[in-house]
This record gives C-alpha cells, sequence and structure tokens, in this order.
C-alpha cells in the first residue's frame, strides 16, 4: 500500500495535479483559503447555536419557498461544525507556503 502511495505520488501526471490545485500565493489564495474552508468554521464554533435557533424560528413561519430554502440551507451550513472542512483549511494554508 504505502508503495503504491509513492508510485503515485511519483508519477508525472500527479505532480501536476497536486501543482494546478495549489492555491497561488498572493492575497486572493490567502483569503479564499481562509473565507472558504476557516471563516464558516469559525462562525459556526461560535455563534453556530444562535444562528440554527434563528433559523428555526424563522422557519416556523409560513414563508415562501425560496426563503425557506435559504434558511434550511443557512441552518444546515452553521448548525455544526466541520472539523474535516477546519482541517482541510489549515492543511490548504500550511500547504500555501511551501
Amino acid at each position: 500500500m504505502i508503495d503504491e502511495l509513492k508510485h503515485l505520488l511519483s508519477h508525472p501526471e500527479t505532480k501536476e495535479a497536486l501543482k494546478s490545485i495549489k492555491p497561488k500565493k498572493s492575497f486572493w489564495g490567502i483569503f479564499s483559503v481562509i473565507v472558504i474552508f476557516i471563516l464558516p468554521e469559525i462562525v459556526a464554533f461560535v455563534w453556530g447555536a444562535d444562528i440554527t435557533t434563528y433559523c428555526q424560528g424563522q422557519l416556523q413561519q409560513n414563508l415562501p419557498f425560496e426563503e425557506k430554502g435559504l434558511y434550511q440551507g443557512i441552518e444546515y451550513i452553521f448548525g455544526r461544525v466541520s472539523w474535516i472542512n477546519l482541517l482541510l483549511g489549515s492543511l490548504l494554508l500550511v500547504w500555501l507556503f511551501f
């Protein structure tokens, strides 16, 4: 298994694919990793219970389909902290500087 992984990582096409998905060392690269991966998880950790309570209160009302979908989506995003997403964002941030 380890030999297969080493072979896969040494393959030129794998190296090109990894290079193409690596974030750029620029303001926008750092900003996008932080905003897309890390910031929503911090918000969910700090204010997740308040956000879900508010969304559940709004969902109790008779809302149009679009608003109901919006509140359900917000509740889904901020309902619980995704440690995988936070870890992935942190790894991308570290990978950005190496």
